[in-house]
């Protein structure tokens, strides 16, 4: 469905439920060259297990109108935007990678308005090399190649979140490619990896918490090595936050490499 946020049409995927806002409200949050689908299981699973779902195109992205987030606060902004035009009082935050940052930073600003927040695949500092960004800016098909070879820990997870012997791999590349060559202004692949690795808040963010927090972390991921979420684990815990940490053993794309134990550790989370 879609909703006007910020003057621009937002699509947001409901996981083949009607949006209802009187029902506990999850928000799925993306990562670089992605959309909504990056979610498709777990989405789905708990748009028909009692939950209103809102997997979102970020602005700029897939089915979304406006200017992408150029910052990691922008998008944090752009979210409580969007539970403002949804008419939604209380949500869980889920994010991926540069949305999981997203979800941190709005988590904060948002305060009691959060009911939990899980972030999938994330680290802080999440800083992108200069080999990495150059090549996004200049070759960003040879980027998107770096970057799947990077998360990828396994060719066709059985099963896998689009069905057994699914090639994620592919799957992944084909859905950068078209994410990237959507948006002709803006080049997607480098303006978000430039968010990520320009956002210093989140160590301030995570102090600011006043909801659960979950970490879902791949033990073989070389975009976000699960020892760099451990600054902000520690920073939660020091503040007496309540914290969960679930490994699974995959690469930097938990959702579609390990979707069952995602939305395992998704579903034990929410729930309480």
């Amino acid at each position: 469905m879609q909703f006007q946020v910020q003057g621009h049409s937002t699509y947001c995927y409901t996981g083949g439920r009607p949006f209802d806002p009187q029902k506990p409200t999850a928000l799925f949050i993306h990562g670089v060259l992605n959309d909504h689908s990056a979610w498709i299981l777990q989405s789905r699973y708990l748009a028909h297990h009692g939950w209103n779902v809102l997997a979102i195109d970020l602005p700029g992205h897939g089915r979304s109108a406006g200017l992408p987030p150029e910052t990691v606060e922008q998008g944090a902004d752009f979210v409580a935007a969007l539970l403002d035009a949804a008419g939604i009082a209380r949500a869980a935050l889920i994010g991926h990678s540069w949305g999981s940052l997203i979800a941190l930073e709005a988590a904060a600003r948002l305060g009691e308005r959060i009911s939990h927040a899980a972030l999938v695949g994330t680290a802080f500092p999440m800083r992108v090399s200069a080999a990495l960004l150059q090549a996004a800016q200049e070759q960003p098909l040879k980027a998107i190649a770096m970057i799947n070879q990077f998360s990828r820990s396994t060719l066709a997870p059985p099963p896998s979140a689009l069905g057994p012997g699914t090639w994620v791999d592919g799957a992944s590349i084909a859905l950068n490619k078209r994410i990237l060559a959507g948006n002709r202004q803006v080049n997607l692949l480098h303006s978000g990896f430039t968010a990520c690795d320009r956002y210093a808040g989140g160590l301030e963010a995570v102090a600011k918490l006043s909801c659960p927090l979950l970490f879902v972390l791949g033990q073989v991921d070389q975009m976000t090595p699960p020892k760099a979420a451990q600054g902000l684990i520690e920073q939660a815990r020091a503040q007496g936050q309540s914290v969960q940490v679930v490994s699974v053993p995959v690469g930097h794309h938990e959702m579609t490499e390990a979707p069952e134990g995602t939305l395992a550790a998704l579903r034990g989370f929410l729930s309480t």
